[in-house]
């Protein structure tokens, strides 16, 4: 075995993430402690370089991804095979450029789609390659998704197969696979991973934007709902279940943008009193939660929706389906309730019994606001995450000694 003196002190990190997604924020914190050699990007440093991470400790390559959110922004819809195979070749090519000007780490941390080449390289070196994924397993979200495509006439597949064969090559390459909520973890076991290969280390939560600005009035009862708006949301079941439950005065405001794949559903008809704000600046975000009496997030599949605890930061309760990763934010019964997937019965009854007892909401609230104390941020994010590198840098050391 070596001694503590063989064994690197601090572990020298490579992060690689298609765009930017909470990378940089670990990126922040890796930075803080000294260990970030470089993190490589999609984007183009005028889009980076408000996320704080020194500009010397950043690469990018903005030479796809930027064209393609530039056509989305201007509403040009591309056929999908084209959007797909451009997609494609942004991961496929940024990785492949990551590989060839890596510098020398002891680990990669790569965004899922982003690290198959470069990970290699990585291992050939004697490094460790973790896989980051932020949402459920490829193929796990593939088949939900496929099944409530079909459910609802919508002719679409849900993911590109090469995305899905990429990945989950990505997953048996990897030493290690990381995802943020237990959800997310559960997944990945069902898909057949080995337990001891999947560690959870739940997203840092910044609230110090969202607070109680507000009560929610007393002669109606408002109903929210805050993310794009989508079937993958579980949009349909929630405004099925606000159809259902009685109260006099009731509404639902719904803050997010409108997917195109939802807009002939949603054309069919809705509900009375349903709003649709689109999008919402984070600056209102918080009056409208704090004037809510319940958010509600029926999603089907994602991996810790972190709108979850803005909310309870709002003393805004919860009704979320078990699919949120809201179980790794609150506990059931206490801050909020948990219902089952596509289950409108469920989110019916406990509108209802919201609804029906002021007290209940009232305790709740309370709840939440407490509740939001306990929750840590990035910088607890980055000390899990280093924690966690730092046991598999030992163990390698081991293993090879």
């Amino acid at each position: 075995m070596p001694s503590s003196s063989q064994l690197p002190q601090k572990p020298r990190v490579v992060q690689s993430v298609s765009g930017a997604f909470h990378h940089f924020d670990l990126a922040r914190e890796m930075a803080a402690r000294g260990n970030l050699e470089r993190i490589f990007s999609t984007f183009p440093w005028a889009r980076l370089k408000r996320e704080d991470v020194p500009r010397e400790l950043v690469s990018t390559f903005p030479f796809i991804h930027p064209a393609l959110m530039i056509l989305e922004r201007w509403g040009i819809d591309l056929p999908e095979s084209v959007r797909w195979s451009l997609n494609y070749a942004n991961a496929t090519s940024f990785d492949h450029w990551v590989s060839r000007n890596i510098p020398a780490c002891d680990v990669l941390v790569a965004l899922s789609g982003s690290g198959l080449a470069s990970g290699r390289i990585v291992q050939a070196r004697g490094g460790i390659y973790v896989c980051d994924r932020g949402s459920s397993h490829i193929r796990f979200q593939n088949q939900i998704m496929t099944e409530e495509y079909r459910r609802w006439g919508v002719d679409l597949r849900p993911c590109d197969p090469r995305v899905i064969g990429r990945e989950e090559e990505e997953y048996a390459q990897a030493d290690a696979i990381t995802v943020p909520s237990e959800f997310a973890r559960r997944s990945f076991l069902q898909m057949g991973v080995p337990e001891a290969k999947v560690h959870k280390v739940p997203y840092g939560v910044r609230l110090e934007n969202f607070n109680p600005v507000s009560q929610a009035p007393a002669d109606s009862f408002e109903v929210l709902f805050v993310g794009g708006v989508s079937f993958r949301k579980g949009i349909p079941y929630l405004l099925d279940a606000f159809k259902r439950f009685a109260h006099p005065h009731k509404r639902l405001r719904i803050a997010g943008g409108v997917q195109k794949e939802i807009r002939a559903y949603l054309s069919k008809g809705l509900p009375e009193n349903v709003e649709f704000l689109g999008i919402v600046p984070q600056r209102e975000v918080k009056k409208i939660m704090s004037t809510s009496h319940v958010m509600v997030l029926p999603s089907l599949e994602e991996g810790l929706a972190l709108v979850q605890a803005q909310a309870l930061a709002c003393g805004c309760p919860l009704i979320s389906s078990t699919n949120t990763g809201g179980s790794d934010l609150f506990t059931a019964g206490i801050e909020g309730f948990e219902v089952p997937i596509r289950s409108v019965e469920a989110i019916t009854e406990r509108l209802q019994q919201l609804a029906d007892e002021p007290l209940l909401q009232q305790r709740m609230k309370e709840a939440a606001i407490a509740n939001v104390r306990s929750l840590g941020g990035w910088h607890t994010y980055g000390e899990q995450y280093l924690s966690m590198l730092n046991q598999l840098v030992l163990n390698r050391s081991i293993f090879a000694s």
